[in-house]
């Protein structure tokens, strides 16, 4: 019995290393983002052209959130742009807000969309309708929820044109209102370090393209070369599914640090926090199920296991050898999770510090919001975005490739 015993305690133990190595990358690889991606305002200004700038901005119920977007937007110090915002089907007073700015700005274009077809997504839609009535050669697309600074515009523009670049987004700050979303999303943005990386993206040699749906800017041409929001227009993470494009198309991409330019909402609520977790997880399972179970499962040990372990075994008398190694690594998995929280509640998220110290429920909260995204894929109604439900057991994914 006490062979059996020591059998499992080291196997345990020895995926436990294998957590602490994970986390050790992990680790670095945040830091190394943080350090070396570059800022959207710090480079050489070489750009010699205006180019007239298309902004897309689609709104589903935004009453609460589009009036401080549309005063950042409307606020620009750059002089060759119009704001095209798309209505999308709002039950809210959304359509009266964009009317109103409408009226007092020239440059505002209202569109009421059309009803949404089937099989689209609707920002996907909204997008699509935006882009028929845009006149720029550059389209910055961006979120309704999504605040910017006065030369954010400025700034976009100059920094593609002296990079010679097809493609820029840029990372905001990302905003949060309540307990959940603060303990969760420190969580979840560590793996934003590795696969997704504006280091990865920015690597020509580097398969990785990405996009922040509440700032990227592209040129028209591009746009409308890799299939606009129409060659995604099922994609859940519809922006995920463009940067790709782009990037796998062979265009010059860029991804650069906006935090204090640009500020944008996660998740508004716990119910916002929930879908915005199965979004996650339904594109993986919706390309291979296999797969995702596979790596629903290798996240569940990175986040959250080494926690109970070492809470069971720290509370009972250890006397065995395998028993304190397992005690002793659980420990040191538990300590780095930690640290990944700190650095990103501290140098990312510019979060309370108290948040990090939530980490084991904020990852049973990911590891529970991911499981909801596996059972509920094929579902008639896998997710639930903007007050529509969507069905997406038809539709493949490729925003998240596995």
């Amino acid at each position: 019995m006490d062979l059996l015993v020591d059998i499992f305690n080291y196997s345990l133990a020895a995926i436990l290393i294998g957590i602490c190595g994970a986390w050790i990358f992990l680790i670095k690889s945040m830091v190394d983002s943080f350090r070396l991606t570059p800022y959207l305002d710090k480079f050489e200004n070489t750009s010699k052209t205006n180019p007239k700038v298309s902004i897309i901005l689609p709104a589903r119920n935004e009453e609460e959130f589009i009036g401080k977007c549309l005063d950042s937007l409307t606020n620009q110090d750059y002089e060759n742009y119009e704001i095209i915002v798309i209505d999308d089907s709002s039950v809210d007073d959304t359509w009266k807000i964009i009317s109103e700015y409408a009226k007092k700005h020239s440059n505002v274009i209202p569109v009421s969309a059309r009803p949404k077809p089937d099989g689209w997504m609707g920002k996907n839609w909204a997008c699509m309708e935006g882009y028929n009535k845009a006149t720029g050669e550059l389209l910055l697309f961006t979120d309704a929820d999504t605040t910017h600074a006065k030369n954010v515009i400025t700034l976009a523009v100059t920094h593609l044109n002296s990079f010679n670049l097809d493609a820029l987004s840029s990372i905001p700050k990302m905003l949060t209102f309540d307990f959940w979303t603060n303990i969760t999303l420190p969580m979840i943005s560590t793996f934003l370090h590795t696969r997704f990386s504006a280091l990865n993206v920015n690597n020509p040699a580097k398969k990785t393209g990405y996009f922040f749906g509440s700032f990227f800017i592209l040129k028209k041409t591009t746009y409308e070369e890799i299939g606009m929001h129409e060659g995604v227009k099922h994609e859940i993470i519809e922006d995920g599914a463009l940067g790709k494009k782009v990037k796998e198309s062979g265009y010059k991409m860029k991804m650069v640090r906006g935090e204090h330019l640009i500020e944008a909402i996660w998740a508004r609520d716990k119910s916002t926090l929930w879908n915005a977790l199965k979004r996650l997880m339904v594109p993986l399972y919706l390309q291979s199920g296999k797969i995702a179970i596979g790596i629903f499962f290798a996240i569940v040990f990175l986040l959250f296991v080494p926690f109970p372990i070492f809470a069971f075994s720290a509370s009972l008398p250890i006397e065995s050898i395998s028993g304190k190694v397992v005690c002793i690594t659980s420990a040191i998995a538990s300590i780095l999770i930690y640290i990944g929280a700190i650095i990103e509640v501290k140098v990312g998220l510019k979060l309370k510090l108290a948040y990090a110290l939530f980490a084991p429920l904020g990852s049973f909260v990911v590891v529970l919001g991911f499981l909801s995204g596996l059972l509920q894929a094929k579902r008639t109604s896998s997710v639930t975005w903007r007050g529509r439900s969507y069905s997406m057991k038809d539709h493949s994914q490729s925003s998240i490739s596995v």
